[in-house]
């Protein structure tokens, strides 16, 4: 299965980037994320992981697989996740104060499970286009003046 969703944010690429790469950051934006924690020691390098606690109580694995500091960073699962999955997001300004975020996810449903690809497909589309309005909304009112 695979998705793609892109956003366009008022916000410098940097600053997204850094955002985005930093996963204890997924609990204020994405749904269904209590609190992810890095499990092996920082800065996030190639090889780092860490555990993404649901609010459903489920524990998901990451390892990250590949970084471009300041462009992309993918995740995967790791082994005895319910759905095996890859993720990559990228950044990519679009001048000074603006970029556009890429999320490309490839999963597989294991099993049986694979007859339920297109309902699971429509369903995590569908939930991930609201998380990344989300991010938009939160990183773009971080970079409103105050007013001062």
């Amino acid at each position: 299965m695979h998705i793609e969703i892109q956003a366009d944010i008022e916000a410098p690429s940097g600053l997204v980037f850094d955002y985005i790469a930093d996963l204890t950051n997924n609990s204020e934006w994405q749904s269904g994320v209590a609190r992810t924690e890095w499990t092996s020691p920082l800065p996030v390098v190639v090889g780092t992981t860490c555990e993404q606690h649901l609010d459903n109580g489920g524990v998901v694995g990451y390892k990250v697989v590949a970084l471009e500091p300041g462009k992309s960073i993918t995740i995967e699962t790791l082994q005895g996740t319910p759905v095996p999955a890859t993720i990559t997001r990228t950044v990519q300004p679009l001048d000074d104060a603006r970029c556009r975020v890429h999320m490309d996810l490839d999963a597989r449903l294991p099993g049986w499970r694979v007859v339920l690809t297109p309902m699971v497909r429509w369903l995590f589309r569908r939930e991930i286009r609201a998380d990344y309005r989300r991010l938009k909304k939160l990183l773009e009112a971080a970079e409103e003046p105050s007013g001062e």
